[in-house]
């Protein structure tokens, strides 16, 4: 979420960044082409200005209108012309010789520069009669204005040509008054844009963590919570709303589920159960037929094998009865009778039906105190430690089995470790399975009770082993103290 704030926080920086430097560029560009636009103008005003006072000495000279009179009409009125509108005039013949000029250290002489041949030429080819010429000196940009004198009845007479210097120093001051003041703005606007852009971040993000927390705690195996948020965005309100309704899809899933897993969990026992039940059923129909066969009431030793017949049958009734009970016991547990007791001592307990004498009990407390069921928790003790004396080899010299109790935070400990064959890797997923068993007797509900016990009190149980070193089973459940 860190992230995307920073990043909501710098596109908005980034954004008014950009949008600062564009209008600088807008301006600076429009700055200079007002400039461009101005000087143009100025020309042009002072061209047409010049021009006309020029007409006007033109109608009132008394010498006669030709190129060659020139340089005596304007002999004293050039330096009035260039006084009065400010700006330096010079006067040239028609083949680009210069005849008069303003300047005050300038005479008419021979060595004087003539006008470009191209330029007369770009002058006599234009519909105006005239022509600017642009270049730049020094830095400066030069504009130069060539155009026709004409008489009366617009015969050229001569060229006049306006030497013009830009001096932009004007719009450079503006422009760069401008900028400033721009600059100003934009971090007066930089600094609310900061504020705005947290505040913004912080809000939008806010809304997407909510989501995010409750993505990450969504499960299939447990009852989710639905968003009661109302965001101002369309798009988190439509990913909310598809957040609830993938909560209610879970929900279902999750109880078809759940209906599937015990439906086949059910079959598998039934399958199990039929199975269990089978076994002593066929030594019981070939003990029957056997009877039937060889029963011969005059036997001396009829009442012997009547004994032993019957021994057989109860012997496989019993096997039947101990199944059904087992089966009754997993389908069925029985409510928990919670009571106040010592879990220690209930454990201990416990461990004294076995003789073994390599079992041993280590608590590192007198007293664990807690609400539970008793019945129950010596069903989990003994069934862990049945199965850890079972896996052992009757063969095996050095023989072990270890239960150990503690207090952990606020739960019990419970670890029944052996020194037996362990399980196999291919097992380890399957071992608390209802109907997997590892040994040669018996259904395999052993651990799958005790795992509906320790889960029913919102524990866990697990298990570490090493196949041919042994096993350590391990119990935890919640103290609960009332």
């Amino acid at each position: 979420m860190l992230s995307l704030r920073i990043r909501i926080f710098l596109s908005m920086i980034v954004l008014i960044i950009m949008a600062s430097v564009i209008l600088a560029s807008i301006s600076i560009f429009q700055f200079k082409n007002e400039a461009k636009e101005y000087h143009q103008e100025r020309l042009e005003r002072n061209e047409n200005a010049v021009k006309q006072h020029i007409n006007f000495i033109l109608s009132t000279t008394t010498y006669p209108l030709t190129s060659g009179n020139l340089d005596l009409i304007f002999k004293d009125k050039i330096h009035e012309l260039a006084h009065i509108h400010n700006i330096e005039i010079n006067i040239y013949s028609l083949d680009g010789k210069l005849l008069k000029s303003s300047k005050e250290s300038f005479s008419v002489d021979k060595v004087a520069p003539p006008i470009p041949k191209y330029i007369l030429k770009l002058v006599r080819s234009s519909i105006e009669k005239r022509y600017v010429d642009i270049k730049t000196i020094d830095g400066k940009k030069n504009r130069s204005a060539f155009s026709q004198i004409k008489d009366d009845k617009f015969k050229p007479l001569g060229i006049l040509n306006l030497p013009y210097v830009e001096d932009d120093g004007y719009y450079e001051n503006e422009l760069k008054s401008f900028l400033i003041r721009l600059g100003q703005v934009y971090a007066f606007m930089l600094i609310i844009a900061f504020a705005f852009a947290y505040f913004l971040s912080s809000y939008i993000t806010k809304s997407l963590k909510t989501i995010s927390d409750k993505l990450s705690e969504t499960s299939l195996n447990q009852k989710n919570e639905k968003i009661v948020l109302e965001a101002n965005s369309k798009e988190i309100n439509l990913l909310i709303k598809a957040y609830n309704g993938m909560v209610d899809e879970l929900e279902k899933s999750a109880i078809k589920l759940a209906q599937s897993e015990r439906e086949e969990a059910w079959r598998e026992m039934a399958k199990q159960v039929a199975h269990e039940i089978k076994n002593p059923l066929t030594p019981m129909r070939l003990t029957v037929q056997s009877f039937q066969r060889k029963f011969d009431p005059t036997d001396p030793n009829v009442k012997q094998k009547m004994n032993d017949y019957s021994e057989t049958l109860i012997q496989q009734i019993d096997t039947m009865s101990a199944v059904a009970s087992a089966f009754s016991n997993f389908a069925s547990m029985p409510a928990q009778q919670n009571e106040t007791l010592n879990v220690v001592a209930v454990v201990e307990l416990a461990m004294d039906i076995f003789n073994e004498d390599y079992i041993v009990f280590q608590s590192d407390s007198p007293e664990i105190i807690s609400k539970i069921d008793r019945t129950q928790l010596i069903r989990i003790i003994t069934n862990l430690a049945k199965n850890a004396i079972q896996s052992i080899p009757e063969q095996q010299e050095h023989k072990s089995v270890v239960v150990r109790i503690k207090k952990e935070a606020n739960n019990v400990l419970i670890t029944v470790s052996d020194n037996g064959i362990g399980i196999q890797p291919k097992d380890i997923n399957r071992i608390f399975e209802p109907k997997f068993t590892t040994k040669s007797s018996g259904m395999g509900l052993g651990l799958g009770i005790i795992k509906n016990i320790i889960e029913n009190y919102k524990g866990t149980i697990t298990f570490e082993t090493e196949f041919g070193k042994g096993t350590t089973f391990i119990v935890s459940l919640p103290i609960i103290n009332t």
